[in-house]
This record gives C-alpha cells, sequence and structure tokens, in this order.
C-alpha cells in the first residue's frame, strides 16, 4: 500500500508537505503542490481520503504533531507512524509544532477540528499548561512519542534514554577521560532532563565528580551545538571528551571543533545521542547512540489503535532499547 512517504520521498518533499497538500491544512506553493500531486498520480495514492470516509459515516484519521526540524531522527519517526498508520487502515495530518508551547496549542486545536479520532504527540517542555488540558476537554485518545512524562497516566512510548547515555559515558570513563562535557538539549524536554541523568549517574557509579561548567546546554539545534562547543573550548580547563545530546547539536559541535582546529579524537573525543545515515562515513567516524526511530513511531501507532478501541484500557509506558555504534570519534577502534 502507498503511503505519505512514498509520496514524499518520490516528489523531493517532507512528509509534513505530502500531509498539507493532501489535507489541505496548510497553503502550499503551487509548484511543490503539483510535484506532490504528479508524485501520487505516478504512485496511485489516493485523493481526498478524509472526504471518502466521512461520507461512509467514519473519519478514520488520526493526527501527529511534533516539531519539523529536518533532524534524521524525527523523518524516520514520522516514517514509522506514516506506515503503520497505513497498514492500520488510517489516515495522518501531520502539524508541525514548532517545539513551542503556544505554537503546538494553536496546531492541536486545528487538528481537532479535523475530527480527529486520535493523536500521537511529541510534546514541547511547556506543554502541560496549554496543549494537555485541551485534550482533556476534547477527550480524543493520544499518545505521547518520544518525550515519556513519568507523572502522567497515558499511553507512551519512547526510547530508553537514561542507561544508553549512562553506557556511552562509562566507555569514555573506561578509556582514560575524567573531564568530560556535555552538550544538553533543550532544558523542560523529558529527553534532555533523562539523558542528563545518565550522564551524571556514569559519573557517580565511576566515583568521579562532575565540574558544572562541563555542562552546557546547546537549545538542541545545530548552532546552539556549535556555541557551547565553543564555551566547553573557552574552559581554562577544557574536556578531553564531549557527549553531545542529539544529531543537530553534534554537526554544531564538529563544526566548532574543525574552526578551532581540533582533531578528533586525537585532541578531543566526542560521541554522541542519534546515530544518522552516514555518522560512518565521518572521517573519524561518529561513535553514537542510535534509537529505533521507526519502530517507535509504529508502536505509538500500535497503542493508539488500541486505545481508540479500549478507551478502558490501562495506560502503557514502553520504552525500546538503544544501541550504541562504536566507531573511531571516541577514541578507540571500532567494534566488528
Amino acid at each position: 500500500m502507498v503511503t505519505m512517504t512514498d509520496v514524499a520521498r518520490t516528489a523531493g518533499v517532507s512528509v509534513s508537505t505530502v500531509s498539507h497538500v493532501v489535507n489541505g491544512t496548510r497553503r502550499v506553493a503551487a509548484a511543490t503542490r503539483d510535484k506532490v500531486h504528479q508524485a501520487m498520480g505516478l504512485l496511485g495514492y489516493e485523493h481526498n481520503p478524509i472526504a471518502r470516509s466521512l461520507a461512509a459515516g467514519s473519519n478514520r484519521t488520526i493526527g501527529l504533531a511534533l516539531t519539523a526540524a529536518s533532524n534524521p531522527y524525527w523523518v524516520d519517526l514520522v516514517q514509522g507512524i506514516d506506515g503503520e498508520a497505513t497498514r492500520a487502515g488510517l489516515n495522518l495530518i501531520i502539524v508541525d509544532t514548532r517545539d513551542d508551547a503556544r505554537h503546538e496549542a494553536v496546531a492541536v486545536a486545528n487538528l481537532l477540528a479535523h475530527h480527529i479520532e486520535g493523536l500521537v504527540i511529541a510534546p514541547s517542555d511547556d506543554w502541560r499548561h496549554l496543549t494537555l488540558p485541551l485534550l482533556r476537554d476534547h477527550p480524543v485518545p493520544y499518545v505521547i512519542v518520544d518525550r515519556i512524562d513519568p507523572d502522567l497516566r497515558a499511553d507512551q512510548v519512547g526510547v530508553e534514554n537514561e542507561a544508553s547515555t549512562a553506557a556511552v559515558i562509562d566507555h569514555l570513563i573506561s578509556a582514560g577521560h575524567t573531564r568530560i562535557g556535555m552538550i544538553a538539549g533543550i532544558s523542560g524536554l523529558a529527553t534532555s532532563a533523562e539523558r542528563l541523568r545518565g550522564f551524571r549517574n556514569a559519573h557517580h557509579h565511576a566515583d568521579l565528580a562532575i565540574d558544572p561548567c562541563l555542562i552546557v546546554e546547546g537549545a538542541s539545534t545545530s548552532e546552539g551545538g556549535r556555541r557551547a562547543a565553543l564555551a566547553l573550548l573557552d574552559l581554562p580547563e577544557p574536556p578531553t571528551a564531549v557527549f553531545a545530546a542529539n544529531n543537530d547539536m553534534t554537526i554544531g559541535a564538529l563544526a566548532a571543533f574543525k574552526a578551532a582546529g581540533i582533531r578528533v579524537p586525537r585532541d578531543l573525543a566526542i560521541v554522541h545521542f542519534d546515530d544518522f545515515a552516514w555518522a560512518d562515513l565521518f572521517s573519524p567516524g561518529l561513535t553514537a547512540i542510535a534509537q529505533p526511530s521507526a519502530a517507535i513511531g509504529a508502536r505509538a501507532v500500535q497503542l493508539l489503535v488500541r486505545r481508540m478501541t479500549d478507551r478502558e484500557a490501562p495506560p502503557q509506558t514502553i520504552r525500546l532499547p538503544a544501541e550504541i555504534m562504536h566507531r573511531e570519534s571516541c577514541g578507540c577502534p571500532p567494534r566488528t
């Protein structure tokens, strides 16, 4: 069965762009819209599934609310959600939250106006004040993806952040590093907090003190990662290794190191969260924590279908394991 992901790949656009064209949720440039329609025709993707489902008396449509960042993790997550939704016979509308609580609330309200039957959401840092009350006022089944809230009784699915972060930091400590810098994600996000706890736990278990100056927030962006890396290099005693807590910050940090003439891993080791397809093509290859992002997305839809079928089912929180991809950037030969 043809999915929006297939159309996006053929048209050379994002899945969210295809969603906007199919569902009319945002204006799209005429040239881009034409490319999407051509790809839909070529692949045999069916037009206007919402109108058909409404005519049949059932709106088999779910919403997806998350940041439309270019980070490969989100791309793979959306593909997993899109594919599983298609297999379940569900239409999908995607909105961009921009990782901003106010914009997120507006985006979710727009989804609710389309009479969605369920929602998958990767919540912003302050979603409890605006978006969560909105969902409680409109009792639509929802599943939280990626950013798990342990204090909330809801279906949730994400990766095991703490243990995997602790494992990669322990690897650096066992290699002799005692001053390890961390470029942390957006403060307030569950993933940022969990990865920070994993960083701290590894130091605690090794009976190694952490210099507070070694933890710098990188805003989960490439530019933030670049600035954070420069701040670490400017310390009177810079770190000998750095852990970047997501893809984008890793790219920014590498740019900063290159501009400063830092050779990885000879002068400084680096490891990061979120493996991506070309990480092993860098020189040196990047040691990274790989998330099963497509599987996380698919599992989120499965939980949502369960919740749509049985509103009284006990909520589930699912953590999928991550895998450390050992390459050269940590300062040791890659494992085969």
